[in-house]
């Protein structure tokens, strides 16, 4: 019986050909170096093609393929504007799972600053809107508690 379990599981997993693992899965959305950059602009709040391709120095067909990729995993939604004597354009804006990045994003940033930090320090600081405290991406369990980064296990499944 265990056999054709197994054998039932093996051949969902062949069928519906996605990675079981989620970080995987992530990266097949994720994993272009220009994706974090062109989501860092988003969240600066340039939307428009034109801003993004000038700001990052990308070529038009990466940018656009890269936010093509975005948007079909829907981690961004598109919105049509128009300027006065221009014809119709997109611009791109953060859905909720793009919003959800942020943390992703700030994490990388704080990895940057202690193990590939630049002599001149960091490019930005990360505070509290409220407090203006320092704040640090973190592990942080159901009590809210901070877990040490050596404490957290992943467990399979």
């Amino acid at each position: 019986m265990a056999r054709t379990q197994n054998s039932t599981a093996e051949l969902a997993e062949q069928l519906t050909d996605e990675p079981a693992c989620s970080i995987e899965r992530s990266l097949e959305v994720l994993g272009e170096r220009w994706t974090f950059l062109i989501l860092r602009q988003l969240f600066r709040g340039q939307t428009r093609f034109s801003e993004l391709r000038e700001s990052l120095g990308i070529g038009p067909n990466l940018l656009s393929a890269r936010l093509r990729t975005l948007t079909d995993a829907g981690v961004v939604e598109t919105a049509p504007y128009q300027e006065i004597g221009a014809r119709q354009r997109q611009s791109y804006h953060l859905t909720e799972a793009g919003s959800e990045l942020w943390v992703v994003l700030l994490g990388l940033q704080q990895w940057g600053d202690v193990h590939r930090p630049r002599p001149a320090g960091p490019s930005a600081a990360r505070r509290s809107k409220t407090t203006g405290k320092a704040v640090r991406v973190a592990f942080v369990d159901e009590d809210g508690v901070e877990v040490p980064v050596d404490e957290v296990e992943v467990l399979a499944r």
